[in-house]
């Protein structure tokens, strides 16, 4: 099996499609005794009996408690030293060993055969990549370990800092944080722990800095592209999160470890199954039993249980918008109050990237229901979006007012005087500047829906709509939801003669 295997060489010399020669094995320091010897052979071996048996040095006083899940992080860690698996994404809750095993067993195991190999770590934050940057150290200089491989390799004097250090075989640990600087720096393994701070993965800008920098410097760091060995373990907090992002653009291979398992079986690249049978049967039951799972739902929520604990970024039930509250019917009253709201895309098309969606709600009210009667949505260059607003507008007719949705600053009101003046004249048009969240803004429509007030009229629209309202707002986009709400604000204001939409 994968736990009996030795870890390949990371430099270059092979193909990248040809697997590098299995290394000699040298017997451990005679001095220790023939148990001993036995056992030091064995954790050379296998990454999940080295994790066993160093448990001690990172955690005195704490028994170790094996599981699954982590001997399953093992092989998929040792098919990365082997070269099986060169992009390996890992989803798993927090407080799940997953850092121990990823960011200090794992260099320290492989060391022993492969001293050479450089690393590369960082985390969201940079004193987590230097805490587990100690404890890797703090194995390395162990009785426990120097008295077994001591003498494969020697950290040097001149590089030994907490958050890089050396040794005499030109093999190197260096952690990092996201955003920080990896001018001039290399590694055969780069792995990222963690790139997300959970109470920030809602925030876009935050979120998108992260992506641009994984693109733009963590990625690129490789030594040698055919070779360089990248790994992510994180827990899912955002359907754009980089799990999303890097298996968006394929090429990775997945270990996904939910907290309950829902009946789904995973399966892996290495043949791997999840061993878990029924419904609802914990990750760590050991670790985390029923009740504490039972709280730990109840203290997060229902959208952030979804991800941090199932890796799934959206309950299962739907998130705050229902799918099930949007009845879907053949037709609306044509005397009915209407109007168009359109969520422009916040930013222009960028290489590499799809533009964002532009997306146009016509809505209709009459004695307190109201119709999602269209939805328009393209990915569009400015240009194409002036385009589609003018077609959509001379389509619905004179009678339909249309919002728009106003940046903040001065650009925000100049594109609204272009559309005043050229794109919708001779058509009723406002534009709008909303304030608050766009889910906070959602609230009023989300009530209406649960009341039964809120009918989709059939169209081809309809799935992607209520695909998008059931991760909303965690989920990859909004836009629609956002020209939903929008229209419905305006249709839910008093109208003339006192009269005040019921909800």
């Amino acid at each position: 099996g994968s736990g009996t295997r030795c870890p390949t060489p990371s430099t270059t010399g092979h193909p990248p499609h040809e697997a590098p020669p299995l290394p000699v094995a040298t017997a451990p320091a005679p001095a220790l005794p023939l148990r001993e010897r036995v056992q030091a052979e064995l954790a050379r071996r296998s990454l999940r009996e080295f994790i066993r048996q160093a448990w001690h040095i990172v955690e005195p006083g704490v028994p170790y408690v094996g599981g699954w899940h982590i001997d399953a992080i093992s092989d998929h860690l040792e098919a990365c030293s082997r070269r099986e698996i060169r992009q390996l994404l890992i989803n798993i809750p927090p407080r799940t060993s997953k850092s121990l095993s990823v960011a200090v067993f794992w260099p320290c195991w492989e060391w022993i055969t492969h001293p050479e190999v450089r690393w590369m770590f960082a985390s969201y934050a940079q004193e987590l990549s230097t805490r587990d940057s100690v404890k890797c150290r703090r194995i390395i200089e162990s009785d426990w370990y120097r008295d077994r491989w001591g003498d494969r390799y020697q950290l040097v004097g001149d590089q030994n800092m907490k958050t890089k250090f050396e040794n005499d075989r030109t093999g190197v640990r260096m952690a990092t944080s996201v955003g920080g600087s990896a001018t001039g720096e290399g590694g055969d393994r780069i792995v990222l722990d963690d790139p997300h701070k959970a109470d920030e993965a809602e925030s876009d800008a935050v979120r998108l800095s992260v992506l641009d920098w994984w693109d733009g410097t963590m990625s690129t760091r490789g030594n040698d592209p055919r070779t360089v060995v990248k790994v992510i373990v994180m827990q899912r907090l955002h359907q754009q999160d980089l799990s999303g992002h890097v298996l968006e653009r394929g090429g990775w291979d997945q270990l996904c470890l939910p907290m309950e398992y829902e009946g789904n079986r995973i399966h892996t690249v290495l043949g791997w199954t999840d061993p878990r049978t029924e419904p609802g049967e914990l990750l760590w039951p050991e670790r985390f039993n029923a009740a504490s799972v039972t709280q730990l739902t109840r203290d997060l929520g229902s959208y952030r249980s979804a991800g941090q604990l199932q890796q799934r970024p959206a309950p299962a039930e739907g998130g705050k918008l229902h799918r099930e509250w949007f009845s879907i019917v053949d037709d609306w009253p044509r005397e009915a109050r209407r109007v168009r709201y359109w969520d422009m895309a916040a930013t222009e098309p960028k290489p590499g990237r799809s533009p964002d969606y532009t997306a146009g709600c016509l809505m209709a009210e009459l004695a307190g229901r109201f119709w999602l009667v269209d939805m328009r949505r393209a990915q569009l260059s400015p240009l194409g979006v002036e385009n589609l607003v003018r077609q959509t507008a001379e389509t619905d007719g004179i009678a339909v007012k249309v919002y728009i949705e106003e940046e903040g600053g001065a650009s925000g009101k100049i594109a609204s005087d272009r559309y005043a003046r050229e794109v919708l004249k001779g058509f009723a048009f406002s534009p709008d500047r909303p304030t608050g969240s766009k889910e906070v803004r959602s609230n009023p429509l989300s009530a209406a829906a649960e009341a039964g007030n809120v009918l989709l009229v059939r169209g081809g629209w309809n799935v992607d709509f209520l695909d998008e309202i059931e991760v909303f707002p965690y989920g990859k986009h909004d836009d629609q939801v956002d020209a939903a709400s929008g229209a419905f604000g305006f249709l839910a204001r008093p109208v003339r003669g006192g009269r005040v939409t019921v909800l």
